[in-house]
Order: C-alpha cells, then structure tokens, then sequence
C-alpha cells in the first residue's frame, strides 16, 4: 500500500514528531535526510507529518545520519514505527469513542503510569460498571441511552490495562480522589455507592495502584482549579498531560508546561491524607452510610 494513504494516527504523529525533533538538532535538512536515505524528496515531509508510513527498518540508519546511537531511543522508535498503524480495541466502537478520546486511549495503553487527582468523581480507570453509567449519562449530555451504554462498556473495558497487558507490566496508576467524591449519592440505586467504595478499597490491594483520598478540610493546594492526569511513558518518549472538559479532553505537552503540573501533583499528594488513612476513611464512609 503506498505511504500517501497512511492513517494519521496518534503513534504515527508522535514518531513524525520524534524523527522531527533528532533531525532539527542534529541541523539537518528534510531533503539532506531524504538524500541520505535515497527517498524521494517529499518523503521525509510526509513521514514527519504523519501522512507516510516509516518502514521499522530504516529507523536506525535514519537515526546514525542524525547521529542517534543509543540503543534505548532505536528501539523505541522501531517499536513505535511498527505499532504505528495498529488499529486499538477501541475502534470497533466507531464514531461513539471521540477521536480525542481514541487518541487518550492509545496513550494510556502505551503508558508505563498515570497519575491522576479528580475533585468530584472516583477516576474512570477505578469505577464499577454501574457508577460509571451514572456518571457518563449526567456529564455526556448530548449521548442517547445506548451511547451511554456504549461507553460505560469501553469505560469497563480498558480497565484490564490494571491487571494485565500483552507484552509488558500492568499499568502503575495514582490517584488522589477528593473525599467529596466518596460522598455521592444515586437516589435510584442506593447501593450502588457501597459497591464502590468497596472496589477502591479491593483496587488499593494491587501493588501497582496507590490510592489518597484528599480531606474536606485538606489545606489549599493547586488540585482545586480541577481535574488533571500526568501520563508517563518509557524513555524516550515525553510526559503529557491530560484535561477534561464537558467537551472532552486536551493534551499538554513541552517540557515546562509538564513540569507545572508534575511539581502541582507533588502538592496535591503533600496535602492529602496517607494511604493507609485514605483506606480508613473509604471504609468508614462506606460503613457509616451503609448504602
């Protein structure tokens, strides 16, 4: 299949952007690197812009003209060369999973960690199917039912990516939840709340996820402007961060503006309760309400 008919996905974007970055600071031209590789002369623009696809075999001779060596950044990209056109579980869904939610679950199912503090809701990663329903069919306004249904299944579905994930170690998630959150109620379903506050606790037991609870009374701290997610990955592929709205969710990128929000997710952490009292209160405003 010829390379103008590649699929911009997100994998293809990051590796163009990669390729982008090593060439400009090694001061070499597109058509110098084209030259090099004995492309056509569009070719290295099209792969950069995520319109052709990088043979996997041509990384590292890519790489050497960029004076890239390290065996860990070869591989890496090699390996994201390869996955580039894959198509994610989440495909078979169609137009129900926004392209920016796609775009979120490929790089969560790439990720080696998340880090997530969520003022009003328990993380999605961490719902029951029947809390996730609830909160997907109050916040996705314009969804209909079966939409709804759909993506509390999705919801449900990438959660797998705790316990288990071909090829590498379940993901390491944190997460800091507001205890306004534990204090939620569903008229129609008064026993819904306890079965969840009873699967973070059943959660919290997995070595790979650490769970705080930030207190009512907790002093300031920058959590308070909203909801964020700092999602890491193995070198050399860069931190992003990730924002929801009502409308979706947008990513942050660059050095200095992850930077922010890593050393603010430092705070958030400082100013919650410990683990082993986050456990104590989720247990005992599920015990004391008794729904």
């Amino acid at each position: 299949m010829p390379n103008v008919r590649a699929v911009p996905t997100l994998r293809r974007r990051r590796l163009g952007d990669a390729l982008r970055q090593y060439r400009t600071a090694a001061g070499v031209s597109q058509e110098a690197a084209g030259e090099a590789m004995g492309w056509a002369e569009s070719k290295m623009s099209r792969i950069e812009n995520a319109k052709a696809r990088m043979p996997p075999g041509d990384i590292a001779r890519l790489l050497v003209r960029y004076g890239v060596t390290d065996s860990t950044v070869v591989a890496a990209l090699e390996n994201l060369a390869r996955d580039a056109g894959k198509q994610g579980w989440w495909q078979t869904y169609g137009d129900v999973v926004a392209q920016i939610y796609k775009d979120y679950l490929t790089l969560e199912s790439d990720a080696e960690s998340t880090h997530i503090y969520t003022p009003n809701l328990i993380p999605g990663l961490l719902q029951t199917g029947a809390y996730a329903r609830e909160i997907i069919a109050a916040t996705a306004i314009t969804r209909t039912p079966e939409e709804v249904n759909a993506l509390a299944e999705v919801r449900r579905t990438r959660q797998a990516i705790l316990t288990t994930r071909s090829g590498g170690s379940p993901l390491k998630l944190w997460a800091l939840i507001h205890e306004a959150a534990l204090h939620q109620r569903f008229a129609a379903q008064p026993f819904l709340m306890r079965e969840q506050l009873r699967h973070l606790l059943d959660m919290a037991d997995l070595p790979n996820i650490t769970i705080q609870v930030m207190p009512l009374i907790a002093t300031p701290h920058p959590g308070m402007l909203g909801l964020f997610e700092i999602v890491r990955f193995p070198a050399p592929w860069p931190t992003v961060v990730n924002l929801e709205n009502l409308r979706g969710g947008q990513f942050v990128e660059g050095t200095d503006d992850v930077k922010v929000f890593e050393a603010a997710f430092e705070r958030v952490v400082a100013a919650a309760l410990s683990v082993d009292d986050s456990r104590e209160i989720i247990k005992h405003i599920m015990e004391r309400n008794g729904t």
